[in-house]
């Protein structure tokens, strides 16, 4: 089997691109920058209690001492809702809910729909949810660990553009948004096309966007309201009423930035879906989209080399830095070491901030590809002068500002340490950084690797004689790969001596192999394809 090996014409690193890669396991979505590594995703398929599904729940239990109440969604543990998230509007939408329920609401429009009294924001929880009561309610915060989701009731729907809010009259701006010509062009443009009854969240990606774009947004958010109000009439409680978008599709709306300038995918039908969906949103990326023929885009890009490089205990810098990343039950500790005195440096102080500065690019990329949250302590090295401090936290909110995730960054202390607190919303990403033992595949029993070469054999019989299979292709680990394909090995295999085992396979079965290398592939692990790269099952 051919390596495919990417080339460029401009020998300049990419600013930004996207690569999804398209597995037996689901979809991976990285983020390059430069060419390092900023964000993972993985799209597993259809999972529910993704962050922005909508669901009918049940209240199971109200805890006044938490000020929140426990709410069955019918994930294996109850969701969980504090008074901070039911919104202001929480009397009005819960009427509303009700009555569309119970068919006394024969339309999905609310431009006449009587609005109730606000809540009060530092009110009870008990006095607005009791138990049984059914609630409409949207996930903020997917299950994470041995906790269920974390849910609000100020329910919305999200866009490319625009974000729509039910039961409310204003047009808000992102924060992001700064050229004050713009953002008067924009409050302009939403008030001519709002809808009644509904208010309206512009994102800092509207900018520049001609006024076809964002009613093109609105009217797919419109049809998501009808959409979530034909599911609630039939709607059971615990059960999901409207569905975000999968993991590809919310990364392209949510990560894809006017910097990216190419998409690379490895499946032809995801790299339709991909061009149909950016065409439907008006997207300028569509000619960016390029379908490539390679099992695994991430081994060839060297993409798995760069998540086990980041993702373990520990993290060398190209400088001879490094940092140690540890989890503990109640924050996320990182120790900075220089490895040794920087070139030019003529004293500790100096050495120290030159190190320290250099870290504080790569600490920004970590906490934002691993989705590091809550509390965060980095020890610095310490710096004596006062200035030389000020300029680190500097740079760390410098660093900081390309990340989405809300963040709060407070001054090294006298002992130099940096305190900042993360939002998360998913789980931290499950990523192994270890190869298990060749010999005892982790277990602690030694096993013969000659054992994998009779499966392998094994498998291949099966699929030759008993199927009919004249061609396949394993995907083995580089060092699995090297013992079937090397000539003249000097073991003997059930007679044979000379020749590697793949070619003595051919000619004794009668059909072609190829052999595919993958690092991220288990030491004795291997997968059987056929000719079309469908994975064959023994």
């Amino acid at each position: 089997m051919k390596r495919l090996v990417f080339t460029s014409q401009n020998p300049r690193a990419l600013n930004s691109e996207l690569i999804i890669n398209s597995t037996s396991k689901g979809v991976e979505l990285a983020v390059l920058e430069e060419g390092k590594l900023v964000e993972l995703h993985r799209d597993p398929g259809e999972t529910a209690y993704r962050v922005g599904d909508i669901y009918l729940g049940r209240v199971r239990k109200v805890m006044p001492n938490l000020n929140a109440g426990f709410i069955d969604v019918g994930y294996e543990r109850d969701a969980f809702l504090h008074h901070s998230d039911l919104g202001v509007k929480y009397k009005t939408l819960q009427k509303w809910t009700k009555l569309v329920i119970t068919g006394k609401q024969p339309v999905s429009k609310i431009d006449k729909f009587k609005l109730e009294k606000d809540i009060e924001k530092k009110g009870k929880m008990q006095d607005y949810v009791s138990s049984s009561q059914l609630v409409l309610v949207q996930v903020a915060k997917e299950p994470i660990g041995s906790k269920g989701p974390r849910l609000t009731a100020d329910v919305t729907l999200p866009g490319r553009f625009l974000v729509l809010v039910p039961f409310s009259d204003k047009v808000n701006l992102s924060s992001k948004l700064r050229n004050e010509k713009e953002k008067k062009r924009l409050k302009s443009l939403i008030n001519s096309i709002r809808p009644p009854g509904f208010g309206i969240i512009v994102r800092t990606v509207a900018e520049g966007k001609k006024s076809a774009d964002l009613h093109s947004d609105l009217s797919d958010l419109m049809k998501r309201w009808d959409e979530m109000y034909k599911g609630l009439k039939r709607a059971k409680p615990g059960k999901r009423i409207l569905g975000e978008l999968n993991k590809t599709s919310t990364v392209l709306r949510d990560a894809l930035r006017p910097e990216c300038e190419q998409i690379r995918i490895n499946n032809e039908k995801l790299a339709d879906e991909v061009k149909t969906y950016l065409g439907s949103i008006g997207s300028s990326k569509v000619n960016m989209v390029k379908f490539v023929k390679d099992k695994d885009l991430f081994n060839t890009l060297s993409v798995h080399r760069q998540i086990k490089a980041t993702f373990g205990t520990k993290v060398t810098l190209k400088n001879g830095a490094y940092l140690i990343i540890e989890q503990t039950e109640a924050m996320f500790v990182i120790d900075v070491n220089s490895g040794g005195r920087k070139k030019g440096a003529t004293s500790q102080e100096e050495n120290a901030l030159i190190t320290n500065l250099e870290c504080v690019d790569e600490i920004a990329r970590l906490l934002r590809l691993r989705d590091i949250g809550g509390i965060i302590a980095i020890d610095f090295i310490d710096m004596a002068k006062r200035e030389n401090n000020k300029k680190l936290t500097e740079a760390m909110r410098t660093a900081m500002k390309k990340d989405k995730a809300k963040h709060n960054i407070a001054p090294p202390s006298k002992f130099g340490v940096m305190e900042l607190t993360r939002q998360r919303v998913r789980d931290v990403a499950d990523v192994k950084t270890r190869d298990k033992c060749p010999s005892c595949n982790g277990t602690g029993n030694i096993q013969a690797a000659i054992l994998v070469t009779d499966s392998i054999e094994a498998s291949i019989k099966y699929l030759a004689k008993g199927e009919g299979h004249k061609m396949m292709s394993l995907l083995l680990h580089p060092i699995l790969e090297a013992y079937l394909t090397k000539g003249e090995i000097h073991i003997m295999l059930k007679g044979i001596w000379g020749s590697s085992l793949r070619t003595n396979w051919e000619k004794k079965y009668g059909i072609e192999i190829a052999i595919e290398s993958n690092s991220s592939v288990e030491i004795l692990e291997f997968h059987v394809f056929d000719s079309k790269g469908k994975e064959l099952s023994n």
